[in-house]
């Protein structure tokens, strides 16, 4: 069964669960079916509902607001914003992009503390009043753009914990400087109602949110006692989204809820927010990439005066170099902008078991454009093909087509029983219109093709598709 969710995403419902490999080799046979041999990345929405929900059951007190710039699929968007989350934008485009999915202003947080003049009284037109700020001149350009905007101070983070990404130095006041600051924004008129912070992308150490909430404490009292109706704290982002991360979502969670009920008490009544990005992305994406060309390179060996030396070994073979139609101008670009570390998986069975040292290299003609300097892989053919698990945060946002190279095709899956929990009214159309389907009506129809123009009638007549019957919203299409 497939649904249709705007934006040409179309989500296969899986009756029944199946493994991250065995999607990636089904949508490998695909390809090979139909002669294709571009890159795909397969993204799992459940996944993404699973960890909202995780994130609601753990964080109770704690609104999450995605970070648009982490990932801003449509498909993504869209099961967040009908799962309730909020949104972290940090530019006129995210906002605009978030908007046009029917999400209301006061669910969106402007993030980027300093921002573009125009993109404020953007901002103060759609009414997404909630922005942060953590200098002075930023101030002044609020005070005369957007008046009426509420104001969140970033602070500086600490900055002797391990991160994967540090934010520290380019956004944040530090402490010491926010009474400063925020006297600039009484004298100003602005009206500042809480402060954020953020411990760097891909925190490390749980124990940086607790010194961080310390912190944003002392800024906030002093908030309070210069008159402002402090009411809001933001802990930013830099939460885990793949198992094999340094630490577990769970331990800073841990942390994170005792340092909460410190500093911030619940029965105090602040409102607190975070922003996750990776978290609810990182492993909801697997790339699948062709084999589309392959180098020898001799590995010469010399003795200490300089002479051939003649190995046979399997291990000193010569090493391959695999070049694959994807690379750091696209999805791998994580590898520069993300400090990002990827594994090479293959479909299938090895045919056999013997490795050899081999590089992995995307499509373009830079030579920057490497992936991997130096694995070990059984010998592949051109036309073989690979596949990268958690890459879902920070590859597609930041991809280009350099080089006139294509963007990776999307394909997009959820386990039926967990998309019925999000869209229940769907799965009773759908029902619905199972007891009235005519029963010479064969399998392989995409119903959202035919609803776009009310064409049901003509539909039956059509010759079926080869993957079977798809159920699409029709239902909605045809109501609106």
């Amino acid at each position: 069964m497939k649904t249709y969710i705007g934006n040409n995403c179309v989500v296969d419902l899986l009756p029944f669960e199946k493994t991250c490999k065995t999607l990636v080799e089904e949508k490998i046979a695909l390809h090979e079916r139909e002669g294709k041999e571009e890159a795909f990345l397969v993204g799992d929405l459940g996944d993404i509902i699973s960890k909202y929900k995780r994130w609601v059951k753990k964080l109770p007190r704690v609104e999450p607001f995605y970070a648009v710039k982490c990932n801003d699929d449509h498909a993504v968007l869209k099961v967040l914003s009908d799962l309730g989350a909020s949104f972290d934008c940090a530019s006129k485009a995210e906002i605009e992009k978030v908007l046009k999915l029917g999400v209301q202003p006061t669910r969106i947080i402007y993030a980027n503390p300093c921002k573009q003049t125009s993109y404020i009284r953007y901002a103060a037109k759609h009414h997404v009043s909630l922005m942060t700020f953590d200098n002075e001149g930023e101030l002044h350009k609020v005070k005369e753009n957007y008046p009426d905007a509420k104001l969140v101070l970033r602070i500086l983070p600490p900055n002797n914990f391990k991160v994967q990404c540090e934010l520290g130095m380019k956004f944040g006041c530090q402490p010491s400087k926010a009474r400063l600051l925020l006297e600039a924004a009484r004298n100003l008129g602005v009206d500042v109602v809480g402060v954020s912070f953020h411990v760097g992308s891909g925190c490390r150490e749980a124990r940086a949110f607790a010194v961080a909430i310390q912190q944003a404490r002392q800024v906030f009292d002093i908030g309070l006692e210069l008159g402002f109706n402090m009411n809001l704290l933001d802990i930013g982002g830099g939460f885990p989204g793949q198992r094999s991360a340094p630490i577990s979502f769970d331990e800073i969670v841990e942390v994170l809820n005792e340092a909460l009920e410190l500093h911030f008490p619940s029965d105090e009544g602040v409102r607190i927010i975070a922003e996750p990005g990776r978290y609810m992305v990182a492993s909801a994406f697997t790339l699948g990439a062709n084999v589309i060309a392959k180098r020898v390179v001799a590995r010469d060996k010399h003795g200490e005066k300089g002479e051939p030396i003649v190995l046979s070994s399997a291990s000193e073979e010569p090493a391959m170099m695999y070049y694959i139609n994807d690379g750091v101008y696209g999805s791998f670009n994580c590898l520069l902008y993300d400090h990002a570390h990827v594994e090479v998986s293959l479909p299938g069975e090895p045919e056999m078991d013997i490795t050899y040292e081999c590089s992995l290299w995307g499509p373009t003609c830079d030579g920057l454009d490497c992936i991997l300097s130096k694995t070990h892989l059984p010998e592949l053919k051109i036309g073989d093909w690979l596949y990268f698990l958690d890459m879902g945060a920070y590859t597609m946002a930041a991809a280009s087509t350099f080089n006139g190279m294509p963007p990776p095709i999307r394909y997009y899956y959820c386990l039926a029983d967990v998309w019925y929990e999000v869209y229940p009214k769907q799965q009773r159309k759908e029902k619905a219109w199972i007891k009235q389907m005519p029963k010479h009506l064969k399998s392989g129809h995409t119903l959202h093709e035919a609803a776009a123009t009310h064409d049901l009638e003509n539909l039956l007549d059509t010759t079926p598709a080869i993957d079977g019957f798809m159920f699409g919203t029709v239902f909605d299409a045809i109501e609106h």
